[in-house]
């Protein structure tokens, strides 16, 4: 009886033991699955950084390379200002806020560089075809010229028929978190399908111009004007 007693005592200790082990187990697949499945990771100021986008993977903003003419630009948000003129009916002056408020498009687009690296990211801001419509667009007027903090005299320079037939957008956020300043906040260009020589940083300026002749820094420098990753790099 008293071996009885025993056997039964220590089936019951087995029996809670692995009902333990079950539990602990689908507990560690379950974190496992999350931690696999995963589509953003919070950042230092508390956001969520994206880290898939359309089924593909983002490269993180710590591992996006950089470049500046003139080093990182600071620009405080509740004085900043982007202006567009030139050929167009309504100039704007357009305050963060105005820009936050419009219609924000997402998109998926690899920014590559002449120098060999490059990286994908998850670019949202408003379209700039939808900026420019607000601003009405004069007959004439053939091409945007950026102007940045970084270059006042005008850095690149698109024709307004790749920006429409594309839906190109300027950036406020990276990986759906607001741009890093390093990288160009609080504006910067995302001219998909061209070298990063026309992704501009810290626009503060659109200008749209019928001068075809314009050329931007880089373009003043040898580099080709039309910018596209399938031609050439140089003139």
């Amino acid at each position: 009886m008293k071996k009885a007693k025993i056997v039964r005592k220590n089936i019951r200790r087995i029996g809670v033991l692995f009902f333990v082990f079950i539990v602990l187990a689908i507990t560690a697949c379950t974190a496992a699955s999350s931690s696999t499945n995963a589509t953003a990771t919070a950042t230092t100021s508390g956001e969520m950084e994206a880290t898939e986008f359309q089924g593909t993977k983002l490269t993180p903003i710590k591992d996006q390379d950089l470049n500046a003419l003139a080093g990182t630009q600071h620009i405080n948000q509740a004085d900043y200002t982007l202006t567009i003129d030139g050929l167009v009916d309504h100039p704007l002056t357009l305050s963060y806020a105005d820009l936050e408020a419009l219609p924000q498009v997402s998109e998926l687009a690899t920014l590559q560089c002449v120098e060999g690296w490059q990286y994908t990211a998850e670019w949202t801001g408003p379209s700039l075809s939808s900026i420019f419509a607000e601003a009405g667009v004069q007959p004439g007027a053939v091409i945007a010229i950026f102007y940045t903090a970084d270059d006042t005299s005008g850095y690149t320079s698109v024709d307004l028929s790749y920006i429409d037939s594309n839906n190109i957008i300027v950036a406020m956020k990276d990986n759906g978190v607001t741009l890093p300043v390093a990288n160009g906040f609080p504006l910067r260009l995302v001219a998909a399908g061209k070298w990063g020589y026309k992704w501009a940083k810290w626009i503060t300026r659109i200008e749209l111009s019928s001068n075809t002749n314009f050329r931007g820094y880089w373009e003043s420098n040898g580099y080709n004007n039309d910018g596209s990753v399938t031609g050439p790099i140089g003139n």
